[in-house]
């Protein structure tokens, strides 16, 4: 830490916490207070200047140190990891948490760092079909914040098609987040910035769009998604029992929630999310075209698609998804 020293204290469940601002004054008595008080000499560590940018990495609890030699280049906690992401069969990229709670004082925030990690790695021993790339990012997964955690998901819609961002994910709905699992990408949104579902169908077509729109965005890469939309088929059938516990149904979910629902996918997808995230759901209203459909075909710039007049607003779908309010 530049002209300030910096304490590591590594608690039993294996969670790591930092502590800056010391000075070099402040080591001695720092030293002697944990020896006297906790039985343990702090190990003082020399991090490496030589701007070397290949090395080892060392995940330990929480924290993932990236080595020199054997010495230490730069260390992050993957609790602030938001999303990772598989690029072709050797690079993962690491995106992190945004948010605007760092202060007027912080000019930079770290947003992502790309790890290359080539077939011949013996760290990260893969196969035929798992890269080392790949178990490098799985083992990432298990500590960041990307995964479930230990909080078991309400329901789980499968092989989901997501037109933005593109992909075909599987769609976890758990008590205070939404995740979307693909084979190169994850993402977890908490219900806090989903503003608002959009339940909109496809004219003269077999298929409904799901919007999900986000404040904070998600991001992929430099590209930011304000708005996830999702197709499903219009006439596909499902039945769910949510995994919920029954005091919880009956008092928080109340109302809001049924033990297991029946019905058109697209309409227990949304039904479930607006009991569990609170968002409100907007649906077509008395506007019909000339074909009695709810929406006209038009184009944005270069992209065709098509457009919903809603009571409130213009929705121009599938790709790029532009919410256009009335009062603006």
């Amino acid at each position: 830490v530049p002209r300030t020293n910096q304490l590591g204290v590594r608690i039993k469940d294996g969670l790591y916490y930092k502590f800056t601002g010391f000075r070099d004054q402040d080591v001695a008595s720092l030293t002697s207070f944990f020896q006297n008080n906790c039985g343990i000499a702090p190990e003082e560590k020399q991090l490496s200047v030589s701007g070397r940018n290949w090395g080892e990495v060392d995940l330990s609890g929480n924290m993932l140190a990236f080595m020199t030699g054997t010495k230490q280049a730069f260390e992050v906690s993957l609790a602030d990891v938001s999303q990772t992401q598989l690029q072709g069969k050797n690079d993962v990229i690491l995106e992190f948490h945004v948010d605007d709670t760092t202060g007027a004082n912080e000019k930079d925030s770290l947003m992502e760092i790309s790890f290359h990690i080539p077939n011949s790695n013996t760290q990260f021993v893969g196969d035929e079909n798992r890269p080392p790339a790949q178990v490098f990012r799985e083992k990432i997964m298990s500590v960041a914040d990307v995964g479930a955690g230990v909080e078991e998901a309400v329901v789980t819609f499968e092989g989901i098609a997501i037109l933005t961002p593109r992909g075909r994910y599987s769609v976890e709905l758990h008590l205070s987040f939404l995740r979307l699992q693909g084979q190169a990408n994850d993402f977890k949104i908490q219900y806090s910035s989903v503003v608002r579902l959009f339940l909109l169908p496809k004219s003269n077509q077999p298929h409904t769009f799901v919007v999900v729109t986000l404040d904070p965005p998600i991001r992929k890469g430099q590209t930011l998604y304000p708005h996830i939309v999702m197709q499903f088929e219009t006439d596909y059938v499902v039945q769910s029992t949510l995994s919920i516990n029954e005091d919880l149904l009956n008092t928080k979910y109340k109302d809001r929630l049924e033990p297991s629902y029946k019905g058109l996918i697209h309409e227990v997808f949304t039904t479930i999310m607006r009991g569990l995230s609170g968002a409100k759901v907007t649906k077509p209203g008395k506007f019909r075209s000339c074909q009695d459909g709810y929406a006209v075909k038009s184009s944005l710039k270069a992209e065709d698609g098509v457009l919903y007049p809603l009571e409130k607003s213009f929705f121009f779908l599938p790709k790029p998804p532009t919410l256009i309010l009335h009062e603006e």
